[in-house]
């Protein structure tokens, strides 16, 4: 259960995150659409788990692993925009594949 403190990190992580894409994406990103659909920090604040969605490509590993060669410049950025913090997070990436599962589920309620 995270606490209200981690909740506002969290949602301050992912609103900058997602400027972030939305501004650098296109070399980041390989051309592709990322979005940021969630971001879990641990209780000590040194950790944040940030789960991508990838639209309009074939290979979204290749995208990701793009994303995690320039977590380096992604961190400094965020930190640069995050001034009242006195340390940023490490920042972790992982696809997020809920939709892939809910779809899955939903095309195997629909056949019976």
């Amino acid at each position: 259960m995270s606490t209200i403190r981690q909740q506002k990190i969290e949602s301050a992580i992912r609103l900058e995150l997602a400027n972030f894409f939305l501004r650098s994406g296109r070399e980041i990103c390989l051309g592709s659409m990322v979005t940021v659909t969630n971001v879990r920090i641990t209780s000590d604040l040194s950790l944040a788990r940030c789960y991508l969605s990838i639209y309009n490509t074939n290979d979204s590993k290749a995208v990701l692993e793009s994303v995690n060669i320039n977590k380096g410049k992604i961190k400094s950025e965020v930190a640069s925009r995050l001034k009242n913090m006195r340390k940023t997070p490490a920042l972790n990436f992982f696809i997020d594949d809920s939709l892939d599962y809910a779809m899955k589920i939903d095309e195997l309620l629909k056949k019976k």
